[in-house]
């Protein structure tokens, strides 16, 4: 497509959603992740500058070492949420140096482990499940055993501190884990999804190509049934004049006029193929109009009608035309122009029956299941929900009838 070309409205709501889909979720959600960061940050900061059991002195150093956290957040670890696979390696890196700053923070004041809502996240989201539970653990109970060897608090804090740190473990390893499981299964589903893409491609390309095979088949099928049959007769009446014209002119006249209006419905026929429409015989005519003109081309031909003659569906028309066409071809092609050739066409409630038969020399139609004619022949009628079959024999005639299904009666 154009550049200069304005997009319709469902192509770009379809653009839109393929970027939405293509675009990774951390991020789409990278700016949340700053904001919680700094709101823990922030909140740890304020609790550590305002604790009563620190004197100024520790609450500052421990407020100090809080301090380098942004910027290391900012620089290595803001960049390692957002890969799609971080490097383990870089990931713990980054997790060591800001437990570095952390833990000792956390050990001289006791606040600081509010910041490990900060960073326990971090570490299922950059590393493997069995090292981020690794980080988890050190970082939720090695402050309180720092911050016990260092201030020898009184047993009922030391036991109020511990148990707050095996709860906040608990927690942090079952929400973590059950992150990681969510995360591994979207990568499943995403997956999933980018596969049933390649396939729902595949199988539009697949229908597209069966479509195309399919109208040329079809076209195949008209030509056949058309322009190939009215050229096989102007050569045929070709071979007539020329040997009528030393003895019989009148007669090679009369099939020169046969010539002219097989020409013209020729090209009537492929002007109705080229636009599309109904064919040429069909134009403003019933179906045994279109018949008998057929019939009087043809010469020694004879068609029958019975029933009651009514409108059908011009699929069905359509492919009693052709069908009728088909007849007079392999009639004149295994017995001769001269072997007359009867047409009967049935009307019933229940279907439109058309049989071509002709008392020539016959032929095996096994031996003929090659062509394309019988073939074309029997896949037109199947289109149109009906059956065709062909009965000859060799030295015993043949007989062509197809049968179409009127009103929902079986074929």
């Amino acid at each position: 497509m154009s550049a200069d070309l304005p997009l319709d409205e469902p192509t770009r709501r379809v653009t839109r959603w393929q970027a939405a889909r293509d675009e990774h979720a951390w991020d789409r959600t990278i700016r949340v992740w700053d904001a919680y960061f700094a709101v823990a940050w922030a909140a740890t900061l304020a609790f550590v500058l305002g604790a009563e059991h620190a004197g100024s002195p520790v609450r500052v150093v421990a407020a100090l070492l809080l301090v380098p956290l942004v910027p290391w957040y900012t620089a290595v670890g803001r960049a390692l949420i957002q890969q799609e696979e971080p490097d383990e390696s870089q990931a713990v890196r980054y997790l060591a140096g800001a437990m570095a700053l952390f833990l000792p923070s956390a050990v001289l004041v006791g606040e600081t482990r509010l910041m490990a809502f900060a960073l326990i996240p971090q570490c299922f989201m950059t590393l493997r499940m069995r090292r981020a539970l690794i980080a988890v653990t050190v970082i939720n109970l090695a402050p309180v055993v720092g911050w016990a060897l260092l201030w020898r608090p009184q047993p009922p804090e030391l036991f109020a501190n511990s148990l707050f740190a095996v709860v906040t473990l608990v927690f942090s390893v079952v929400i973590g884990s059950w992150i990681i499981r969510i995360i591994e299964q979207s990568e499943e589903r995403a997956a999933l999804i980018a596969e049933l893409d390649a396939s729902r491609h595949e199988v539009a390309r697949l229908s597209a190509a069966h479509g195309a095979l399919a109208e040329r088949e079809r076209m195949a099928r008209e030509i056949h049934d058309t322009l190939a049959q009215g050229f096989t007769s102007l050569l045929m009446l070709v071979q007539a004049v020329e040997a009528e014209l030393g003895h019989d002119l009148p007669q090679a006249r009369r099939h020169l006029a046969l010539m002219d209006r097989t020409a013209r419905q020729n090209l009537a026929e492929a002007r109705a193929l080229v636009a599309g429409g109904t064919p040429a015989d069909l134009a403003g005519a019933s179906l045994p109009d279109a018949l008998r003109r057929l019939v009087d081309r043809h010469g020694a031909a004879t068609l029958e009608v019975t029933g009651p003659v009514r409108p059908l569906p011009a699929g069905a028309e359509v492919v009693a035309l052709r069908s009728c066409q088909e007849g007079l071809t392999n009639a004149r092609k295994h017995a001769g122009s001269s072997v007359p050739v009867a047409i009967r066409l049935s009307y019933t409630d229940e279907a439109l029956t058309v049989a071509v038969h002709d008392d020539g020399r016959g032929f095996d139609p096994a031996a003929a299941c090659s062509g394309y004619g019988l073939a074309g022949l029997r896949a037109r009628a199947a289109e149109a929900g009906g059956t065709a079959t062909v009965r000859s024999a060799p030295g015993d005639g043949t007989t062509v009838t197809v049968r179409l299904p009127l009103g929902g009666g079986p074929p």
